[in-house]
């Protein structure tokens, strides 16, 4: 974190709501890419993003400076999605989000960016039969990028626990593309 960093975080800390606009507008990306990969549903993700910061905001004086804001925030949002996950029906993919990654997956141009939607497709058929929390590690890890040690962070699970998690996935995920025709 660096010094302008930790002085708007002591700003929100002591109830600056223009610093706290910077840490919206620092964060609001990354927080709503987590919870678009994790609900499969984009206005679910924006809502679920909405109450992230204001959770954020009402639970600032919580924070600890000797830890990575990033994952402080991260572990709200990741905590919020699960706890989202446990009310919704179970996320099932439609014959058109297989249709999605295929069309994906045989596109040549490694460049080409997935829409929202697109996202949704794609992780709703890879994620078929995997628990909320290899879901989460999962997504955490593999489409955030987040190493295994932030990922015991955010999540509170111990690495053998992330490492499980994340192994169940891979396997669950690799089997459900050999269904749909991937090797």
């Amino acid at each position: 974190m660096t010094q302008t960093e930790r002085d708007i975080i002591i700003r929100c800390q002591n109830g600056d709501k223009e610093a706290f606009r910077w840490v919206v507008q620092t964060y609001q990306r990354i927080i709503f890419s987590l919870a678009l990969k994790m609900l499969c549903d984009e206005e679910e993700a924006k809502d679920m993003v909405q109450e992230t910061f204001l959770r954020a905001w009402q639970r600032m004086r919580d924070y600890e400076h000797k830890k990575s804001f990033a994952t402080w925030i991260y572990t709200i949002a990741s905590r919020l999605c699960l706890d989202r996950l446990k009310r919704m029906s179970r996320i099932v993919p439609l014959p058109e989000d297989a249709l999605v990654l295929r069309r994906f997956a045989s596109d040549t141009d490694n460049h080409r960016a997935l829409e929202n939607k697109e996202w949704c497709s794609v992780v709703r058929t890879m994620a078929e039969g995997l628990s909320d929390k290899q879901r989460l590690v999962f997504t955490l890890c593999q489409l955030e990028g987040l190493s295994s040690d932030e990922a015991e962070l955010i999540t509170g699970m111990d690495a053998r626990q992330v490492k499980s998690n994340l192994y169940v996935a891979r396997q669950t995920i690799r089997k459900r593309l050999k269904e749909l025709g991937y090797e």
